[in-house]
């Protein structure tokens, strides 16, 4: 499997309806689409429009794959990139609210 960076641009309204799509794709890739697709992490973003987008990491066999599981989810997944290399300078941090617990 190759790496690949997912931008799903405003996709949702709100935190809730990214949290059911997660796990709708969450079931999905590891029950029927795990020979396929891996979901590895998401980094939400706030779009300018002030609805919900991602930049998804996933591993998956080929762009097909990654265009399946976004279809039998229900969200986008056409802009995607294979990734060449990373290049990792720290781990990603801790959010306070996390440390504060």
């Amino acid at each position: 499997m190759e790496l690949y960076v997912i931008r799903r641009p405003s996709a949702w309204a709100n935190l809730s309806e990214l949290e059911a799509a997660g796990a709708k794709s969450a079931r999905i890739g590891n029950e029927q689409m795990s020979d396929r697709v891996r979901w590895i992490r998401s980094y939400v973003v706030h779009e300018a429009d002030g609805r919900i987008g991602t930049f998804c990491i996933y591993e998956a066999r080929d762009g097909d794959s990654i265009r399946e599981h976004a279809r039998r989810v229900g969200m986008p997944g056409e802009e995607f990139y294979k990734v060449a290399t990373t290049v990792l300078v720290r781990g990603d941090p801790i959010p306070q609210t996390a440390a504060a617990e």
